[in-house]
């Protein structure tokens, strides 16, 4: 940085808390880098290695130094690693990293710890490419020989290298396994005197356990790596502590298959003991272990019931349920040591606990229920809140774990003393309470007798939500399952909620119209009324149109609105309440079905006047959308009047790649709308191509749109029938392409997904084009493409990768293909065994549906049409 100002004061600037002198100090690092990198990476390690260089200073240096070639950024963090190994010569880089390993013996902190992120950086480019052999190596010497500050800044430096989640420099670790462990387990032991390095240490330890696989299935490794770990869960330092109980909940998430006897002789005590820790966080670490060996035993026993021989079964120790009756009771206890003015999102021990209760009920099911019932009988009418609030918060814990008919008789004598609980004078308790309601419908409603039970548990959560706001989200939930648990077979002229449909509909539009409530509470109060439309039955109809009316008249008094926005926050919650009304209308449309075409005209003019005002990038279309596509659908060809005024709309979304979800959106519109109006799309198919195909060739656009697009192509010429042609030769040329699109050995999960999902777009598209054409007597214009057809039915017969609704819509095809040419001309394609096998194989799969099922039967009998014909177009497929 030769003629700049010096160095120091360069840093010192980058730090001020004045903009501009620290926005000319960024400006000035920026040049010197683009200018000499190698010189501006040797000035920075300098300063760093400065001895007589204030720390704060030395820190800035090495977090510039550092950010040289690292980034949280991927692609960013690609680049400039290129620039390390690239743009700087091997001199400079042997003296950066001979420097930067001599800084980490200084005494000053702030140094050690930024030349740790320094050795870190360059070990993520260089150690995958096996390059700098010997840092692991001069690592472990400076854990063995350093000084307190060399051990302590080597060892978090081990802990940065171990965090990283670059995929080739966890994979190049393993063959560091030794040195690593070697140099934590060190600094780790009990008999090391500073607590800093023996907290880097177990830190370090903790981030390495991935890596250190093949030294935990040695015996002697094995148990003393366990013996330095619950030693230090014994530490006087409490940070020590904790780091020992996260390795352990690492530890037995990894390698629970070696645990059985190290939980016999040691862990089970230490883990109880720690969770009656006076130190929160060693607490909440100690139950966070229940937590993990609860998580790892439910994932073993699912595993386990799908192998297909006992060889294959994973260990299996059943830890949690032998420690049931001594786990719990702390768990319980723990539940009562609730902070009052803890905020929602805030983790302490009582919430710690809660989890795990609610993991051990899904882990030994009915094992938990005795403890647990015990607890809330001694506690539900206790004088301290505390103790009601753990009652009722148990109680709801277990709902989900147990048999439902060992849970029957609890919930049915407990759930009139839980409802007056609603009316407790805390409001924690009451709380807790709707919660634990809302766990008993979503997941007991069996037992919930609606002549007896239904009205006071509406009643009370209606209470609870429109008296204070903090109740607003668990009532919310618990009416949303009520209204899922009771809606009954669907199309019935009643249900259980039918008496109570309408009070609660005014008991929300209440909520939601107040000019005080909180826009998270109006947002979950229409989330509500939008599940309780979609459950209503029959009977409740004409309360549902009545509903339709105040929806369309509060999206229209949100109209002007718009100009009143003045900030971030007037303008997401004008969108919040644009977006849940919509959706609430959209709710309506489709219960109503044709019945809403009075209202049409109505509801589309304001729906097109908030597309019209509302700004870039709002989720509001989305919506407004998807209340479109359910107006369309209910109103068929009859929404043609609204295409005029609405086409353009539906144009811009289509071409708006920046905005990928709305873009999604109208892809699916497109099919809607199409299905809808038939033959009276055909003014609109031309622009809808167009846009259509140019999102199948973007590079924007994910690969997750094609598949939709392409079935997209089958709904326009489902609708418009003959009139398809001139687009057929295009379209055939895209699915005759798209069907050469095949997964390597080596693919990834997402693109055997994607590749499925591609053949059912294509099968979906050529079904509607064959249909289109048989329909209008153009079947011959289809033969040349016959062909390829078959090529990519033969594919999906040989793949084992397939979905049930990739080979129904197959089936589909091959039904469409042998009805299109009933004279037999397609004989000999429909003669090969491959066909016939494949129609079988899906007729009799017991997994599949009627409805697929049903397709196969229909395919086998136009082939058998077919094959009995005798004209003979094709001679191969």
């Amino acid at each position: 940085m030769e003629g700049a100002p010096d160095i120091n004061t360069v840093l010192t600037n980058s730090l001020s808390p004045d903009a501009t002198l620290r926005n000319a100090a960024e400006q000035q690092l920026t040049h010197a880098a683009e200018t000499n990198f190698s010189q501006y990476l040797l000035t920075l390690v300098q300063a760093l290695a400065t001895e007589s260089t204030e720390g704060h200073l030395r820190a800035a240096a090495g977090i510039a130094l550092k950010n040289a070639f690292s980034a949280r950024e991927f692609a960013r963090q690609a680049e400039l690693q290129q620039k390390w190994l690239d743009q700087t010569d091997q001199e400079t880089k042997t003296r950066i990293k001979q420097l930067a390993l001599e800084t980490l013996s200084s005494t000053n902190a702030q140094a050690g710890q930024a030349t740790a992120q320094v050795v870190a950086a360059i070990a993520a480019i260089e150690l995958p490419r096996n390059q700098w052999p010997e840092l692991m190596h001069a690592l472990v010497r400076n854990v063995s020989e350093g000084s307190q500050h060399q051990k302590q800044a080597s060892l978090t430096t081990i802990g940065f290298i171990c965090e990283s989640q670059e995929p080739e420099l966890r994979t190049s670790l393993v063959a560091h396994s030794n040195a690593i462990l070697t140099a934590v387990v060190q600094g780790a032991r009990k008999e090391e005197p500073n607590n800093e390095v023996r907290l880097a240490a177990i830190t370090a330890l903790g981030d390495s356990l991935e890596f250190v696989g093949n030294n935990f299935k040695h015996e002697g490794e094995r148990n003393y790596i366990m013996q330095v770990v619950c030693e230090a869960t014994q530490a006087e330092d409490s940070r020590i502590q904790q780091g020992a109980f996260g390795c352990l909940n690492r530890i037995m998430a990894l390698y629970y298959e070696n645990m059985r006897f190290y939980m016999e002789k040691a862990l089970f005590g230490l883990t109880i003991l720690g969770m009656k820790s006076a130190d929160e966080d060693v607490a909440k670490l100690a139950v966070e272990f229940w937590s993990t060996v609860c998580e790892e035993e439910i994932a073993i026993e699912d595993d386990n019931a799908q192998v297909e021989s006992s060889d294959q079964m994973r260990p299996f120790y059943n830890f949690s349920r032998v420690a049931t009756n001594e786990v719990v009771p702390v768990l319980l206890g723990l539940l009562t040591k609730q902070d009052e003015d803890a905020s929602d999102d805030e983790y302490n021990i009582s919430r710690a606990a809660y989890q795990c209760l609610q993991l051990y009920a899904q882990a030994v099911g009915a094992a938990v229920i005795q403890p647990v019932i015990q607890f809330v009988e001694a506690n539900l009418r206790h004088e301290d809140w505390h103790n009601r609030d753990a009652a009722v918060s148990a109680f709801g814990a277990i709902m989900d774990g147990p048999e439902e008919k060992l849970l029957d008789p609890i919930v049915k004598s407990g759930i009139q003393p839980l409802i007056s609980m609603m009316e407790d004078p805390s409001l924690h308790v009451r709380d807790s309470t709707a919660y634990a309601l809302g766990r008993i419908t979503e997941a007991c409603s069996e037992a919930i007798d609606p002549e007896q039970h239904l009205d006071p548990l509406i009643r009370s959560l209606f209470n609870g939500l429109m008296n204070n706001p903090k109740m607003a989200a668990s009532c919310c939930w618990a009416l949303m399952n009520v209204a899922e648990r009771f809606a009954g077979e669907p199309g019935a002229a009643q249900n259980p909620l039918t008496p109570h449909f309408n009070q609660s509909v005014s008991n929300l539009l209440t909520v939601t119209g107040r000019m005080d409530c909180e826009p998270a509470v109006r947002t979950a109060a229409y989330e509500v009324l939008n599940v309780w439309v979609q459950t209503a039955a029959n009977d409740s109809l004409s309360a549902i149109a009545s509903l339709s009316t105040v929806a369309i008249q509060r999206l229209e008094e949100t109209i002007p609105l718009q100009q009143q926005v003045v900030s971030v926050e007037d303008r997401i919650i004008l969108e919040d309440m644009q977006t849940s009304l919509c959706t609430v209308l959209q709710a309506t449309i489709q219960r109503l079905d044709k019945e809403i075409a009075p209202q049409g005209d109505r509801i589309m003019q304001t729906l097109l006047q908030i597309l019209s005002t509302v700004g870039g990038k709002s989720s509001v279309p989305e919506s407004v959308f998807a209340a479109i596509s359910s107006l369309a659908n209910a109103m068929e060809e009859d929404f043609v009047k609204y295409m005029e005024a609405f086409s353009p709309f539906l144009y811009n979304a289509l071409a708006n790649q920046e905005e990928s979800s709305l873009c999604s959106m109208a892809i699916g519109l497109v099919s809607d709308i199409t299905r809808s109006l038939g033959e009276r799309s055909q003014p609109y198919c031309d622009n809808f191509m167009n846009y259509l195909l140019s999102n199948l060739r973007s590079t924007a656009l994910a690969n997750q749109f094609k598949p939709a697009i392409l079935q997209c192509f089958g709904d326009i010429a489902g609708a418009i029938g003959g009139h398809f042609e001139k687009y057929l030769t295009v379209v055939a040329q895209v699915l005759q392409q798209a069907a050469t699109i095949t997964a390597g050995a080596d693919v990834s999960y997402e693109m055997y997904d994607y590749i499925i999902a591609l053949r059912e777009g294509i099968m979906d598209a050529w079904g509607g084009i064959i249909g289109a054409m048989k329909t209008s007597n153009k079947t011959d214009i289809l033969q040349p493409f016959v062909p390829s057809i078959f090529e990519l039915l033969n594919a999906i017969a040989n793949d084992v990768n397939r979905s049930e609704a990739l080979m129904r819509s197959s089936m589909g095809v091959i039904g469409d293909l042998a009805d299109a040419y009933p004279n037999g001309q397609l004989a000999d394609a429909f003669r090969q065994e491959w066909v016939t096998a494949m129609i079988k194989e899906t007729r009799s799969n017991r997994e599949f549906q009627a409805r697929t099922i049903e397709t196969a039967r229909w395919a086998r009998e136009q082939v058998k049409r077919q094959i009995g014909g005798t004209q003979t177009v094709m001679q191969q497929a």
